[in-house]
């Protein structure tokens, strides 16, 4: 028998299967948020099914989480993305103590108990500037995509000053450096090192080792190394990162099925 977990996030949606008695990962997908948000996951859960010759009746229990998590009815329960990250990593990296999850639209830092319990976290959800969002706009800005910014980081002399707490804000002070021929590079870099330093002001203290970085941005070259750098601590990224929210939703399906 297998179990679900499906973690419906503000910008995609993300299936994880595992064996229920081994945790042996069978197997996990990854497709674009919408409207329909139960009949996407559907699909996607069936498809996923289909390609290792599974049925919907293998399922024993099915937990969702993230954002969207209220909306998929299909799920045997709801659990936050907080508790899932936090089973999710740990599954992963058995001594985790600190978790660092960046997705598109908002950013949260969790501190873990010895047993992997969630001591407390700090979220940040009302401002994009510190999200995906933020290097999406860069992106766009800038005609690259967003896979090369890591390597536009490593390039910059003299990284920017992005001081504009608003996303909208900081689109317009880049504008504004392009504009008086800041170089590209610069921009990155200083666009990083601004989101890092949000991250070290949400920590507020020392963070614990090890720091493990998750989420769709912790995919972007270059954003744990300006972690690393504020927090004075090496940032390793977790193995599928875009993945551990689902993988500790279905690794705390098995405990109740």
């Amino acid at each position: 028998m297998i179990c679900a977990g499906i973690d419906a996030g503000s910008r995609t949606i993300k299936v994880v299967l595992l064996d229920a008695d081994t945790l042996e990962i069978l197997a996990t997908g990854l497709d674009n948020q919408g409207v329909e948000q139960d009949a996407l996951t559907q699909q996607l859960l069936d498809k996923l099914l289909a390609e290792r010759g599974l049925r919907r009746d293998d399922i024993r229990h099915t937990v969702a989480t993230g954002y969207g998590r209220r909306l998929i009815q299909f799920a045997d329960e709801t659990i936050t993305e907080i508790t899932c990250q936090a089973w999710g990593i740990r599954h992963l990296v058995t001594d985790a103590a600190t978790i660092i999850d960046i997705g598109g639209q908002d950013s949260k830092l969790l501190r873990l108990n010895p047993d992997g319990s969630v001591r407390d976290f700090v979220m940040n959800d009302r401002c994009a500037a510190g999200t995906g969002r933020f290097l999406e706009m860069l992106a766009t800005q800038l005609t690259v995509r967003l896979a090369c910014l890591g390597e536009l980081a490593r390039q910059s002399c003299n990284p920017a000053i992005i001081s504009s707490m608003c996303v909208v804000f900081a689109e317009t002070e880049i504008v504004g450096l392009l504009a008086t021929g800041t170089p590209p590079s610069d921009i990155v870099a200083g666009v990083q090192a601004s989101m890092a330093a949000r991250v070290g002001a949400m920590a507020g203290r020392s963070v614990d080792s090890p720091v493990v970085f998750t989420g769709g941005v912790a995919l972007v070259p270059g954003m744990d190394a300006a972690l690393a750098s504020t927090l004075g601590k090496p940032v390793s990224v977790a193995p599928d990162p875009q993945m551990t929210g689902a993988l500790g939703a279905a690794v705390l399906a098995t405990r109740k099925s």
